[in-house]
């Protein structure tokens, strides 16, 4: 079910900006038991939306892995984003025209302070598993140390506990692409759109590997390969060029600029002392995975997580997609989630009965 959450009161964000109240669109599926120990709260990535059975079919969804029959699972558009909730595109109260570039960046931190009070309206107290990847699995950490009692299992997949130079020196790139484009300083909603289709090929030479082009985009393409070799068009080319030009279809400039530059602001050490500190308070059992390939995220961000969360398990997908694994190896996904869930419930069964006996 989609639905919109409107919060009508001011929020002041971490840059001390306060917004004249915010929506956020979401998605629910099934219903909380009487226990109201069901709940899976599933975290989107940089251009995904609040219904994960789209881009994560298998293991979300009817008939999925996390299916609706079992539990209640909400995934939240996160702001900034295209998808419905509050974003450049939005009204600006003060002027009653869009924000465009006046929009007032949502942190990370922010994302997840909004997502509280839309908790609290569900009347969500607890949370059995927390689950994303990328950015998605930015904001569940930032959220298992705001709230350590709320989440009883977190899976942070492909993610880090602060955003490496080398992951904002490619999200820069990606805004320079967009400052470049002529019309990107216009009010309107295609702005910068042009910008935009580039930005998105550069982050694909971050989002896959060296060899997910070989396997999958060596040669040239049918039409040119029996052409003179200057008037030869190579795949890898006319992949980069549709991979754009999706995008665009579905997605804008400001909320591309916008989200990037929250990715950046990410470091749950932030007022903290340290992220190693930040880390440390989290009490839920956590499961973090890893892509090997991973160039954005590499391996060695998910093992200074997992490091430093208490008790925490590490595991790395050997996988040749670099950091969209995380997106695409879902049935390997799948295998470790239900080691890691089957272990929690004998866990939580063995808890029960030691209540019992000391009782």
């Amino acid at each position: 079910m989609s639905l919109v959450f409107s919060y009508k009161e001011d929020f002041t964000l971490e840059s001390g900006k306060v917004v004249q109240g915010f929506h956020l669109a979401y998605t629910t599926w099934g219903h909380l038991n009487s226990a109201r120990d069901n709940v899976i709260w599933v975290f989107h990535a940089l251009t995904a939306n609040s219904n994960p059975a789209e881009w994560w079919p298998g293991i979300v969804g009817p008939n999925a892995f996390l299916n609706p029959e079992q539990y209640f699972i909400v995934c939240v558009n996160m702001p900034s984003s295209c998808y419905g909730s509050i974003s450049p595109l939005s009204t600006n109260p003060q002027t009653g025209e869009p924000y465009y570039h006046q929009f007032p960046m949502f942190t990370t931190r922010d994302m997840v302070r909004s997502y509280q009070l839309l908790q609290q309206h569900l009347g969500i107290e607890k949370v059995y598993l927390g689950i994303g990847g990328s950015m998605g699995g930015q904001q569940l950490l930032e959220w298992a140390i705001e709230d350590p009692a709320l989440f009883e299992n977190i899976v942070p997949i492909a993610t880090n506990a602060f955003h490496s130079s080398w992951g904002i020196a490619f999200n820069t790139s990606q805004r320079q692409c967009i400052e470049a484009d002529p019309t990107w300083k216009q009010q309107h909603a295609t702005a910068g759109i042009e910008g935009m289709k580039v930005a998105r090929s550069v982050a694909l030479l971050s989002y896959r590997h060296y060899d997910t082009y070989q396997q999958s985009q060596a040669g040239y393409t049918p039409e040119t390969a029996h052409l003179p070799v200057d008037e030869q068009v190579a795949r890898a080319e006319t992949y980069q060029q549709y991979q754009g030009e999706k995008l665009a279809r579905r997605f804008n400039a400001f909320s591309y600029y916008f989200l990037s530059k929250a990715m950046d602001t990410h470091n749950v050490g932030r007022g903290r002392q340290s992220a190693q500190k930040a880390l440390q308070s989290i009490t839920a059992r956590t499961l973090v995975i890893g892509i090997s390939s991973d160039l954005l995220f590499p391996p060695s961000e998910q093992a200074f997580i997992a490091q430093h969360i208490p008790g925490a398990q590490l595991s790395v997908i050997d996988s040749f997609y670099g950091h969209d694994g995380f997106l695409l190896e879902y049935d390997t996904i799948i295998k470790l989630l239900t080691g890691f869930l089957d272990i929690s419930s004998q866990h939580k069964q063995l808890s029960t009965q030691q209540v019992l006996i000391n009782q």
